[in-house]
């Protein structure tokens, strides 16, 4: 399970966590605009927008979970499970296959404008990657610093949305988990308002968000991370940008042991992303690495032609101060 989110100040910020009981063994990788880009069923690319994201990289084909490219336009996949429906090679559409839609969007789209004019035309096969790589059930969110969308691709054909929050988790799909938000309205960082006509206290601080879900659940994430954004505030520096983003979706860390998903198996937070969408940068951090780790696109050579790639820096680093 994963959530997402977008967030801004004075630059535009997006990521997301990934939550999962395992690693496939990923990476930053930096695609630079020369890095030819060859599609199982709509041809080649051999100049694009140079990419940056966290990718499983087999062979030489990056396999985005969440990126963003030079323009500013950023995307993630996650997990849709019993939703997501895929299709058959159809004449007449761009048919692109579920792994390769993030560098399709990224690599050719400078907005989201741009990307809704490209997914009209777009048939998201049912194709796998590789027979040890089956096909994953997917929704993505699309942003950039004006506007952001989810997009699905389910039995009923595909669905754009507006996404007024900016925030993704799982299921139910997304126009339930916005609806859901209705139940919520009454959430507020001020203390209640006594309305029963009867002397009541507020015992304690923070009282005007009770109800506030707080379970592991896709639905209760959403609406955990809608309400922590909305109602979040922060300096407007990088600093304190980035260290309060990481404190949003810290609202909904997976701890090891919390969330069995199998006998003796727990689903955690493998990492959490924070990403500078104006800047081309990639802030990180990991279950076992709480110290923020970047990458910056702009430090490459962006007109090359071969991957950059940094393996995550998995282990603490803590400092001393004696």
């Amino acid at each position: 399970m994963c959530t997402a989110a977008t967030y801004q100040t004075n630059h535009f910020y997006f990521g997301r966590t990934l939550d999962y009981e395992f690693s496939y063994g990923d990476e930053i990788v930096v695609m630079p605009r020369e890095y030819p880009l060859h599609f199982r069923s709509a041809g080649s690319v051999e100049n694009h927008y140079a990419i940056i994201g966290m990718a499983f990289v087999p062979g030489n084909d990056p396999l985005f979970y969440d990126a963003l490219n030079e323009k500013g336009l950023a995307m993630a996949g996650l997990n849709f499970v019993g939703n997501a429906c895929y299709n058959q090679h159809a004449d007449g559409s761009d048919n692109v296959a579920q792994f390769e839609l993030i560098s399709w969007i990224l690599s050719q789209c400078a907005s989201v404008s741009e990307a809704r004019k490209l997914l009209s035309k777009i048939n998201i096969l049912d194709e796998p990657y590789s027979e040890k790589l089956p096909v994953a059930q997917l929704h993505w969110i699309i942003a950039d610093r004006n506007e952001a969308i989810t997009v699905e691709s389910v039995r009923e054909g595909l669905k754009i949305y507006d996404n007024p929050v900016g925030v993704l988790t799982n299921n139910p799909p997304f126009d339930q988990q916005m609806f859901a938000l209705n139940n919520y309205m009454n959430l507020s960082p001020k203390q209640p308002k006594n309305c029963w006509g009867i002397p009541l206290n507020t015992y304690s601080r923070g009282m005007g968000a009770i109800g506030l879900p707080g379970d592991l659940s896709s639905q209760s994430r959403f609406i955990r991370v809608a309400y922590t954004k909305m109602n979040s505030l922060s300096g407007a520096s990088e600093t304190e940008s980035v260290s309060q983003f990481f404190h949003i979706l810290g609202s909904v860390d997976q701890q090891r042991g919390c969330c069995e998903v199998a006998e003796g198996k727990y689903e955690i937070t493998l990492y959490t992303s924070c990403c500078n969408a104006d800047q081309g940068i990639y802030y990180y951090t990991t279950y076992d690495n709480h110290q923020i780790s970047a990458v910056d696109m702009h430090r490459e050579n962006l007109n090359g032609d071969q991957l950059v790639r940094y393996p995550i820096i998995q282990e603490e680093q803590i400092r001393f101060q004696n």
